[in-house]
């Protein structure tokens, strides 16, 4: 029996980017990008392994090297939309958040089920590794380019910020690509609510 479920949720790429690691936070636009089992080439937040960071504190103590399960960062662009809307911008610039990916068409992206899949026509395969959680940085990149605004992007992210992904297959990226939702043939975790 598959463990994961073809739906018929499909995403279309509506934006690429990169972000260099002497650019800081900042991604750069690409029009097509090739995914490596370590990532997207020349992605500071690429590699097989990373070192922890504070999002991992309770698992690991901080720098300890783990699985790089945060290759990508993939955003909705309705939810992006929101963001703006709610802090009262026109638009959030991609490249401002460290985006990796802009999406468009799936509802209630940002809690898509960990372990989903979003499969590409060239077979390119990403892993939702799970909800990424808004931070002060993409702020202080809103700050400079609208001042007053930046402070306003982490409450207003929350429950719009994306999830990570990580490279399971290997593939080609591109703007307009339709990537197919997979999701995991799991119910939800009975003691979900304890939590």
């Amino acid at each position: 029996m598959p463990a994961l479920k073809p739906t018929s949720f499909r995403a279309t790429i509506t934006w690429l980017g990169r972000v260099s690691p002497d650019q800081g936070l900042r991604s750069q636009a690409l029009q097509t990008a090739f995914a490596s089992f370590d990532g997207i080439e020349g992605e500071a937040h690429g590699g097989a392994t990373r070192p922890s960071c504070s999002r991992v504190l309770a698992q690991h103590p901080r720098g300890t090297e783990i699985r790089n399960t945060r290759q990508l960062s993939i955003v909705s662009a309705e939810e992006l939309a929101k963001t703006a809307q709610a802090i009262g911008l026109d638009a959030i610039d991609p490249e401002w958040i460290g985006a990796s990916m802009i999406v468009e068409g799936l509802p209630d992206f940002t809690h898509v089920p960990p372990s989903s899949r979003l499969q590409g026509p060239s077979g390119v395969t990403l892993v939702v590794d799970m909800e990424n959680r808004p931070c002060i940085l993409p702020g202080r990149e809103i700050e400079i380019e609208a001042a007053g605004f930046g402070g306003r992007y982490k409450p207003a992210a929350k429950d719009r910020r994306g999830v990570t992904a990580w490279v399971e297959r290997e593939g080609d990226l591109s703007l307009g690509d339709s990537l197919t939702l997979h999701v995991p043939d799991q119910r939800l975790w009975a003691h979900h609510e304890a939590l």
